[in-house]
């Protein structure tokens, strides 16, 4: 920098954008610091751990290359988790459907929907350790497997049903899905409220226009609700598959990952802490976060709004917007 533009640099710094500048980098220079020592430089270490062989105290670590995610695609004691993610998956797909109807309904003119609200989302605000205990006493009377004379059993004995084992180590399926729905018990309530509040932003004009028009309620919710709440609609989706994929509370603690419900998360929490395989716990949290990543681009594809495409091949071709 010559001493001419270093004079003109500490000039601009006097005025009121240069002071602006240099007091908005001094507030940001902690946060930013902390998220460059917590966050980016712990997720490089995990990636380079990922190609060694490893111990919890990295005592005479080995490269091994791509062998641990060899193993996490070959072994089939790894590669099942994934399977169990599809559950979670489905689940949250038909979450934010209900959600969607839930919230509509709950927008149109009925009674006591105030009240009805408040206990859609108060799930949500239950702890989520609450919410698995509740639920394993629900399904099954004292420790999980022991003993078929829960919650769920007493209200069907009420109606001369038979009581059955809900979380039974010989039907994995049934104890995923009983699982899925305490995860869809739980979560729905924030879906709802934020759809709530994106439904509600629309402005009350296309509503008129659309009665003007003679359009039935699906055709209102077609062409008036869903695209202008799309970006809310993309964003659950994205949230929804992020916490499908990654999730861990709900079957940690009501089944410990037993009876064939453990999770990708509980899996690599087993391996790194009970097995002592750092370096393969480190790449299944990889392979987690590329997973995240694909789908959520995938998403962001599949969502694109329809206006930003206009936008930008007109730009293109050089033809301007016009409004």
């Amino acid at each position: 920098m010559t001493k001419k533009n270093r004079k003109g640099f500490l000039n601009w710094l006097k005025t009121y954008e240069g002071q602006k500048f240099v007091v908005s980098v001094l507030f940001l220079l902690v946060p930013l610091a902390l998220l460059i020592l917590f966050t980016f430089v712990p997720a490089v270490n995990m990636v380079g751990y990922s190609f060694q062989k490893r111990d919890q105290f990295g005592v005479n670590p080995e490269f091994v290359g791509f062998d641990n995610y060899k193993t996490i695609f070959q072994d089939p004691d790894y590669f099942i988790t994934f399977k169990n993610s599809l559950y979670y998956l489905a689940g949250s797909f038909v979450q934010q459907a209900l959600a969607l109807l839930l919230a509509s309904i709950l927008c149109s003119k009925i009674r006591a929907k105030g009240l009805f609200k408040g206990i859609l989302f108060f799930p949500y605000l239950m702890n989520g350790v609450a919410v698995s205990i509740i639920f394993q006493r629900f399904f099954l009377k004292g420790q999980a497997g022991l003993s078929p004379q829960g919650t769920l059993n007493s209200i069907l004995e009420l109606f001369g049903a038979e009581p059955r084992l809900w979380l039974d180590p010989e039907k994995p399926m049934l104890a995923n899905f009983c699982l899925v729905f305490v995860s869809l018990w739980r979560y729905i309530g924030f879906d709802i409220i934020m759809y709530i509040g994106a439904i509600q932003s629309i402005p009350t004009d296309l509503y008129e226009a659309s009665d003007l028009d003679g359009a039935n309620p699906w055709q209102r919710f077609r062409y008036i609700v869903f695209p202008s709440i799309k970006p809310i609609i993309s964003l659950q989706l994205i949230l929804a598959v992020k916490g499908a994929i990654s999730v861990f509370e709900i079957p940690y603690i009501i089944t410990a990952g037993n009876y064939g419900t453990s999770t990708f998360v509980i899996k690599t929490i087993e391996t790194a802490f009970s097995k002592k395989q750092v370096g393969l716990a480190s790449a299944m949290a990889v392979v987690l976060l590329i997973i995240t990543i694909i789908v959520t681009l995938v998403q962001k594809f599949f969502f694109r709004d329809g206006q930003e495409e206009r936008i930008k091949r007109e730009k293109k071709s050089g033809r301007g917007v016009r409004y």
